[in-house]
């Protein structure tokens, strides 16, 4: 993405969007951007990102290295110096547009949000939490005073420690919950955003290429009938006939236009597949068609499945049945696709990183399969010719927090997330089956006509 190109969707975003190099250069801002600094856009032009910070040179260069590294956002701080003096404290989401190469540096979009509004949501869940913990130190203390006074009491008091440290438990699971879902919405937000800028003028070239090519043929036939009543055309006109090879441009000019239509139809497809994605609109019970989600889930990590110089390409087989639209939440549904799809690529990649000979002659896939069971069930598989899962493993599949990827690569939410959405939402069940060495399967039933 080029700084012009960035400027022309940023600038109807209402969010504070910039573009900047993986060296801290600013490349473009929006408008927002300029607000919340008290500047104008002219102002910022050829400045370095730390100057308008107070945080250092090298911390800013690191948070800019962790997000051209990274293939997912990074969360971050940013203390903005104000044009007035003052300073904002913002929260920052990076995310990588054009990975370093040795001919161009990276190319990195932050979104900035002010953190007084963005944590306004959790001040108070944060102090229940704290309150909580305050209470749960108080009664240890209450517990140790009069364990040799009243065994009775000591066993009151020590049941209630129990259930409020698992009242303390949940809601720190809660407040975790809520910051994967506001990364989620802040993604799809985005999302949608780019998704609706880019199909205006996309819909404006379609539109017009059938008239163009109309209007081309009509011009050709003109200058065909002209060739039939006047055969001997002076000097002039038949070099320049010659110049331009006129009967390959006739020959060609059809492909042209055909190649150029199939060229906006896959952009109109994608721009379909990222809305159907983002789902904004459809946070109720609606009637969908699942393989339009596992498609345009697909579509959003496509990169991911493509061959690099460190791992070979993932090929992924469909096994579609003919589905009937199923009444879910398409969002979360979404959601849950994209968690065990993402699981299965990472799987690949590991298997990749142990041997990545044996890897590239086993060709590494995942399977994706749907099926009716019945009138009320339908089943939607997605497995991997990976390393697979042990029983030890697989036991804690779906509990929250636990995470067999390195520190900083996962939450050990993305799992849990999806079991809740399809047993407790959608009133399903979600199921893993794996042999060590031969992969993994990850199985979706839910019902057809209602969640209830």
């Amino acid at each position: 993405m080029t700084p012009e190109q960035f400027l022309e969707f940023a600038r109807v975003l209402p969010e504070p969007l910039l573009l900047v190099s993986g060296e801290g250069e600013l490349l473009a801002t929006n408008k927002p951007v300029a607000d919340m600094l008290g500047l104008r856009r002219k102002q910022l032009r050829g400045k370095m990102l730390f100057e308008l910070v107070t945080e250092s040179a090298n911390d800013i260069i690191k948070y800019l290295q962790a997000c051209s590294s990274s293939r997912a956002m990074v969360i971050g701080s940013l203390t903005l110096r104000k044009n007035d003096g003052q300073t904002l404290i913002c929260r920052s989401q990076g995310a990588v547009i054009q990975p370093w190469s040795g001919k161009s540096s990276a190319l990195i979009l932050l979104r900035l949000e002010n953190r007084v509004v963005a944590t306004s949501n959790f001040i108070l869940l944060n102090e229940k939490i704290d309150e909580l913990a305050k209470e749960v130190h108080r009664r240890k203390q209450a517990e140790s005073a009069l364990k040799k006074a009243n065994q009775e009491l000591e066993i009151r008091v020590e049941e209630r420690t129990t259930a409020l440290q698992e009242t303390l438990n949940e809601l720190q699971l809660t407040q975790t919950q809520l910051i994967q879902a506001e990364k989620m919405s802040s993604l799809g937000q985005m999302v949608a955003g780019i998704a609706h800028e880019i199909n205006n003028p996309v819909s404006f070239i379609y539109g017009n290429l059938h008239h163009a090519h109309k209007y081309t043929q009509d011009l050709l036939r003109l200058v065909q009938i002209y060739q039939q009543f006047f055969p001997n055309t002076p000097p002039e006109i038949q070099e320049q006939v010659e110049k331009i090879d006129l009967d390959f441009l006739i020959e060609d000019i059809t492909k042209l236009f055909q190649s150029m239509k199939v060229g906006t139809e896959r952009i109109q497809e994608i721009v379909k597949s990222l809305r159907n994605f983002s789902r904004l609109d459809e946070a109720e019970l609606k009637q969908v068609n699942i393989h339009e989600g596992i498609d345009s889930t697909l579509m959003i990590l496509e990169h991911r499945l493509q061959a690099t110089h460190e791992y070979p390409e993932i090929k992924v087989i469909k096994k579609y049945s003919q589905l009937p639209n199923v009444t879910c939440y398409p969002s979360q549904l979404n959601q849950v696709f994209m968690n065990i799809l993402a699981n299965a690529i990472d799987a690949l990649e590991a298997a990749a990183n142990k041997d990545k000979q044996k890897l590239t002659n086993n060709n590494p896939e995942i399977l994706i399969k749907t099926e009716v069971i019945d009138k009320k069930w339908i089943v939607v598989s997605i497995a991997d010719n990976g390393l697979g899962i042990n029983e030890q493993v697989r036991s804690k599949l779906f509990d929250p927090f636990f995470t067999t990827k390195a520190v900083g690569k996962g939450t050990g939410l993305g799992l849990y997330i999806s079991y809740q959405i399809i047993v407790e939402k959608h009133k399903g069940q979600l199921s893993c089956f794996s042999v060590p060495g031969k992969g993994a399967e990850l199985v979706i039933k839910i019902p057809i006509s209602s969640v209830s």
